[in-house]
């Protein structure tokens, strides 16, 4: 079974848009381990943005860090991070009835 999801490209343009959204809502704890997991951020990274005590200013840190990171599928895997928390379904929800004003989806097993 295929689970398919917008393209990096749309998806970074989303959550550019819900920025206010997720800097205020996501546990950036949380995603982390799991973009580091995916080598998306390094171990530099990582440790840097963990050093950051306050998790809306670690959260901003991080959209920051994903929006000039040049790996191909951040945006997918973040999303993918906040699809995995069951307390943010709705923020998935969010994601999805953003308009796509991209074309592109990404799709996996």
């Amino acid at each position: 079974m295929f689970d398919c999801v917008e393209s990096n490209e749309v998806l970074k343009f989303k959550f550019r848009e819900l920025q206010e959204k997720v800097v205020s809502s996501v546990n950036p704890a949380s995603v982390i381990d799991f973009l580091l997991e995916k080598d998306v951020i390094s171990a530099d990274s990582m440790a840097e943005l963990l050093s950051i005590k306050d998790d809306p200013q670690q959260c901003s840190k991080l959209l920051a860090l994903l929006h000039t990171s040049e790996h191909p599928e951040a945006f997918i895997h973040l999303y993918l991070a906040i699809k995995r928390e069951t307390s943010l379904q709705w923020l998935v929800e969010d994601i999805y009835s953003l308009p796509n004003t991209r074309t592109g989806y990404f799709c996996f097993m």
